[in-house]
C-alpha cells in the first residue's frame, strides 16, 4: 500500500476513537454510526449520478434523463456523472454566480461597510463568550429535532404547550408513532439531560476552525484546512459535501479539486456552518471574515454553497460592531454576488419584513419559495436565519426559537442565529436557562478537544485576535 495511502487511513481511523468517546458520553454504541454511512452514500456512483441530476438542474443546467444504469458498472456510472457535469447551462439562467474569490468580489457593485470596533478586550471577550454560548445553546436546541418537517414538529411541540419555543425541547421517549423519531443524541439534547454541550459537527468544526487559526495564523489556506480534517476530524463525523470532500482528499484529490469531484451537495449547509471561529477573530471586519470564509469552503463547496460561508461569517463579524440586526444583515449580503440565488432569497427575507408580515406569514412564504430544495440547501436555511434574526427582534430566546422551529436544518439554524446574537449582545445577555445546562463543556468528536471548556475557547479566540491587531 502506497505510504501517502496509509497516512491517509491513519489520519482517518485515529481520531475515529474520539468519535466513539463522543458516542460513549451520548449513551450511544459504536453499533449506531453504521446507518451513517447509509446516508448519502458518497461511495454509491448510483446515488452520486441521481443526486448529482437535482444539482445540475437546480444551478440552471438542462440535463436529460440518463438510461436506467441499475446493473451498470462503475465505468459507465461514471461516465453518465461525466454527461450530466457537461450539461449546458440554458440561456435563460438569470442569474451569475461565479467561483473564486477575486471573481467574487468582481461581481460586487460596492465592498461592505465596516463600522469600527470600539470595544476593549473585556468587552470583546464577553462578545466572544456570548458567541461561542449562542453558538452551543441555539445548536442544542436543535438537535433533537434536526431536518423534522415544519408542521411536524409544531404539531410535536404543541403536544407539550411548547410552540412556540422558549425552553429546550420536550421529550418522553424517541418519539410517538405518528412523528419522526428524534435524533439519536436526543437523550443528552433534550431538556432535563443536558449536561454540557452534546457533541454536534457545527461545533466540532467552530472548535476546528479555531485550531486552524491557532496552528497557520490568519494566512491559513484551503490545504491546511484539509490537512487538520484528516489529522482530527473522523470521516463518520462528516456528512455531505464534507464527507464527498474528504474520500476526494484520501484519494489525493486536493483543494478545489476536492470539492467539485463527484460531490452533488457542493451547494448544501455544510460550509456555512464552518465558518464562525474567522468570523470571531475578525470581529467587526465582515470583508476579512469572508475572505477567511472563502478558504475554508473552498474544501468542500462552490457557488451558493461558498457564498452561504462567506454571508454566515461577515454577518457574525459585523455583529460585533452593529447595533442593530438589520445593519449586519446588510453587510453581510454585500460580500456576495447581487445576482446568486443566495443574495435574491436574502433580498427576499428583508422585503417580506418591511412589509410588516408576522413570522407564521414570513415562513410561509419562504416555504412556498424555497421549500423544493433539500432541507440541508444553503439557500433556503440561510433565509430560515435571516428571519429569526429580523423577527427576534432582539431577543435571544424568540430568535433561537424561531431558527429552529422554522424547520429544515434546525440545529445548524439555531446555532448560526445564536451565534450572531451573542456577538451582538454578549454573554450577559443570554438567560441563564439557555447557558446553565451547557455547564461550560463541550464534547467533541475532534482529537484533542473533548470536554473542552466554552470560556477557554473564548480566550483562546481572543488570544488569536491579540495577536494579529495591527
Amino acid at each position: 500500500m502506497p505510504s501517502q495511502v496509509m497516512r491517509h487511513l491513519q489520519a482517518i481511523l485515529g481520531p475515529l476513537r474520539g468519535f466513539a468517546t463522543a458516542c460513549h458520553a451520548e449513551g450511544r454504541g459504536f453499533e449506531s454510526l453504521q446507518p451513517l454511512l447509509r446516508v448519502h452514500d458518497v461511495l454509491d456512483l448510483r446515488e452520486m449520478l441521481a443526486d448529482e441530476i437535482v444539482q445540475r438542474r437546480e444551478s440552471g443546467h438542462v440535463v436529460a434523463d440518463p438510461p436506467v444504469l441499475a446493473a451498470a458498472a462503475d465505468a459507465e456510472l461514471r461516465a453518465a456523472i461525466k454527461a450530466v457535469e457537461e450539461s449546458p447551462r440554458s440561456p435563460d439562467w438569470p442569474y451569475e454566480e461565479p467561483d473564486g474569490l477575486a471573481a467574487i468580489k468582481a461581481a460586487r457593485p460596492t465592498p461592505p461597510q465596516r463600522s469600527a470596533l470600539t470595544l476593549d478586550d473585556d468587552a470583546l471577550l464577553d462578545r466572544l463568550h456570548g458567541a461561542w454560548l449562542g453558538r452551543c445553546a441555539g445548536c442544542a436546541l436543535g438537535k433533537p429535532v434536526e431536518n423534522w418537517p415544519r408542521a411536524e414538529l409544531r404539531r410535536y411541540l404543541e403536544r407539550f404547550d411548547a410552540y412556540p419555543l422558549t425552553d429546550y425541547i420536550l421529550a418522553d421517549g424517541p418519539a410517538p408513532p405518528t412523528f419522526p423519531p428524534l435524533n439519536a443524541s436526543w437523550p443528552v439534547s433534550v431538556r432535563g439531560a443536558i449536561r454540557g454541550m452534546p457533541r454536534d459537527d457545527d461545533i466540532d468544526y467552530t472548535i476546528l476552525g479555531l485550531h486552524v487559526l491557532e496552528t497557520y495564523g490568519m494566512q491559513f489556506r484551503a490545504a491546511d484546512v484539509a490537512h487538520e480534517w484528516l489529522r482530527r476530524l473522523p470521516f463518520l463525523a462528516v456528512y455531505t459535501a464534507e464527507r464527498a470532500a474528504y474520500r476526494n482528499l484520501v484519494l489525493g484529490r486536493e483543494p478545489p479539486a476536492s470539492a467539485t469531484h463527484i460531490n452533488p451537495y457542493r451547494e448544501w449547509i455544510g460550509a456555512q456552518i464552518r465558518v464562525d471561529a474567522y468570523a470571531y477573530v475578525a470581529a467587526g471586519d465582515p470583508e476579512r471574515a469572508a475572505a477567511l470564509a472563502f478558504e475554508d469552503a473552498s474544501v468542500s463547496h462552490t457557488a451558493n454553497g461558498v457564498y452561504g460561508a462567506m454571508w454566515a461569517a461577515a454577518l457574525i463579524a459585523a455583529s460585533f460592531s452593529e447595533r442593530a440586526m438589520t445593519a449586519a444583515l446588510e453587510s453581510a449580503l454585500a460580500v456576495i454576488p447581487p445576482r446568486s440565488r443566495l443574495a435574491e432569497a436574502l433580498r427576499g427575507v428583508t422585503a417580506l419584513h418591511a412589509q410588516g408580515l408576522p413570522w407564521e406569514s414570513a415562513r410561509d412564504a419562504l416555504e412556498q419559495r424555497h421549500g423544493a430544495l433539500s432541507p440541508v440547501h444553503t439557500i433556503n436555511n440561510a433565509a430560515a436565519v435571516a428571519a429569526a434574526l429580523l423577527w427576534g427582534e432582539g431577543d435571544f430566546t424568540t430568535t433561537i426559537g424561531l431558527a429552529v422551529q422554522g424547520g429544515w436544518d434546525t440545529d445548524c439554524n439555531g446555532a448560526t442565529a445564536g451565534s450572531a446574537f451573542g456577538a451582538m449582545h454578549g454573554a450577559a445577555a443570554l438567560p441563564a436557562r439557555w447557558t446553565t445546562p451547557l455547564e461550560d463543556r463541550i464534547a467533541s468528536a475532534l482529537s484533542g478537544f473533548d470536554g473542552v471548556r466554552i470560556s477557554e475557547l473564548a480566550l483562546r479566540t481572543l488570544s488569536v485576535v491579540r495577536a494579529n491587531r495591527p
